[in-house]
């Protein structure tokens, strides 16, 4: 058993997976990241199945905090980054830059099959990332999250409250108070660019004689675009946990 975690902006997910990330994770949760440490007693009672722990992060300064906050488990601790081996070429022309999250998406995508795909992993951030046979990881798309919508009209104007629910249906179009306002704002709207931004990356693959992709959703709000894209979707929720356990394998040798 491998223990995955992704250390994102705001919280931290883990899961237990078989290596391969063929078998969806389980007894999955979230700490703050701001709380890494609290991951410890989470890991601590599946200790006697693990092997190693393998992990992505989009916040630099968290890892050392993860090293340290582990090291009671006395167990390998592996991180993906742009130099190992994913499964699928990087033709992407800068590497580093990519979100570590968005590199376990891609190995997830390649394992899980078939390509291409794209993968829409919604979170504070909303990535779009492309993987094909031909160019492996190719590149993507980042927009906000509805979540940051509605935060940044709130900090940035003088009366706009700040609307947290951006997940509940919207019911009608014209918004009866402030806050409704906000809210079809943020989900229609959200949808809206969604969809732009996924026709325009199909046109791409098209024109590029690509076969129609796999659309894979993920991440903590991808419930958000189910059944309201044309294009229909598969949902993998914990899709980057098992892409770094089967971007864990491959490099191990046993993928």
């Amino acid at each position: 058993m491998l223990a995955c975690i992704d250390i994102g902006n705001t919280h931290t997910h883990f899961g237990f997976c078989t290596p391969g990330g063929l078998s969806a994770a389980t007894d999955t949760g979230e700490v703050k990241t701001a709380s890494l440490e609290a991951l410890l007693p989470l890991l601590e009672t599946r200790r006697a199945e693990l092997t190693a722990i393998a992990f992505c992060s989009v916040v630099p300064a968290a890892v050392p905090r993860l090293r340290t906050a582990l090291v009671a488990l006395d167990l390998p601790l592996w991180q993906l980054t742009h130099e190992v081996k994913l499964g699928v070429d990087i033709t992407y022309p800068r590497p580093a830059e990519i979100g570590q999250d968005r590199l376990a998406n891609a190995a997830g995508a390649a394992a899980l099959g078939p390509l291409p795909a794209v993968v829409i992993d919604l979170g504070t951030a909303v990535t779009f990332d492309i993987v094909t046979d031909r160019g492996g990881y190719e590149g993507g798309i980042i927009t906000p999250g509805p979540s940051l919508m509605t935060r940044y009209l709130h900090e940035h104007t003088a009366q706009l409250p700040l609307v947290e629910d951006v997940t509940s249906p919207v019911t009608s179009a014209i918004g009866k108070s402030t806050v409704e306002a906000m809210r079809i704002g943020a989900v229609l709207g959200f949808t809206g660019l969604m969809q732009a931004c996924l026709d325009g990356v199909e046109g791409d693959l098209t024109a590029a004689g690509e076969p129609t992709a796999r659309v894979i959703t993920c991440g903590g709000a991808y419930a958000l675009v189910r059944n309201r894209l044309r294009q229909p979707t598969t949902d993998i929720p914990d899709l980057t946990l098992r892409g770094l356990a089967a971007a864990w394998a491959l490099n191990q040798g046993s993928g």
